[in-house]
């Protein structure tokens, strides 16, 4: 079931007019979402003998310019499930494109400074959509059948950029009660001030991902460790970048259930 986020056009968007597009004809055949203009949650409902009342919403990464939507969002949301959780995929808006190849486009292109920079209008825009999430997720808890003081953010990448930008300035309203960003980008520059509420936070990386995001987390870790707010890290020696749900080639295979083992310890599932 997909749910529009907002009621009629999204705030900061309401002269976007393109389609939302979707496929996998890349050179990896990754099923990609593009060009999003009305963000979306799609729900994954454990069955109900089995739902602990844990929710998560899923940000999907693809560097503002698509998303992962299966490798990063619908694969995970499926073992997430079978742990009682019900999950949220969030389509977040995201850079206007004019291919139906983002993904080699991503890989092809020739300034990626100019790539990434591409992405700077919109990224305001992809964290008012998360923070959305949560407070729709909140307000609708009973509909859902989920505790509104056991709803957590998860992102992949630039949807980790998205995830870790809501455990600050927070309203009651959209504060995660757990957030985890998995290889997330967030450099210096969008981590603000540990609030002394701010909320548990479990991350991973690896230590030969491409794009250098290792030291992203460990300055998380270090910021939240010198608050006293709980959380943890593992920086696993190989993975690489978009190891999505775990390789059974390294210790990225098992991540789910660490994350799983971390929640019961936060109270936040049986």
């Amino acid at each position: 079931m997909e749910i529009q986020l907002y009621d009629g056009k999204a705030p900061g968007s309401e002269s976007w007019t393109w389609q939302e597009g979707v496929n996998n004809r890349n050179s990896v055949s990754v099923t990609t979402v593009f060009n999003v203009v009305h963000p979306t949650l799609t729900v994954f409902s454990p069955a109900a003998s089995a739902s602990n009342g844990t929710a998560i919403i899923i940000c999907p990464g693809g560097g503002f310019h698509f998303l992962a939507i299966d490798h990063e969002g619908n694969d995970i949301a499926k073992v997430l499930i079978q742990k009682g959780i019900t999950v949220f995929i969030l389509k977040y808006r995201l850079v206007r494109i004019y291919s139906e190849n983002p993904f080699d486009d991503m890989l092809n292109a020739p300034d990626k400074k100019a790539w990434d920079e591409e992405s700077l209008p919109i990224i305001p825009l992809a964290i008012a959509d998360g923070r959305q999430a949560i407070a729709y997720v909140r307000k609708h808890a009973k509909k859902y059948n989920v505790s509104p003081e056991r709803i957590g953010i998860m992102g992949f990448s630039a949807g980790g950029m998205v995830a870790a930008s809501s455990a600050f300035d927070y309203t009651i309203e959209n504060r995660p009660d757990f957030v985890v960003p998995v290889y997330a980008d967030m450099p210096e520059n969008r981590v603000g001030a540990v609030s002394p509420d701010a909320p548990p936070l479990y991350m991973l990386c690896a230590q030969d991902d491409e794009f250098g995001f290792a030291p992203h987390a460990l300055n998380m870790y270090k910021k939240w460790y010198a608050a006293r707010r709980p959380v943890e890290m593992h920086l696993f020696g190989k993975g690489g970048h978009g190891f999505g749900i775990g390789s059974p080639s390294n210790t990225t295979h098992n991540w789910i259930n660490l994350f799983c083992e971390w929640l019961k310890m936060q109270g936040m599932i049986n």
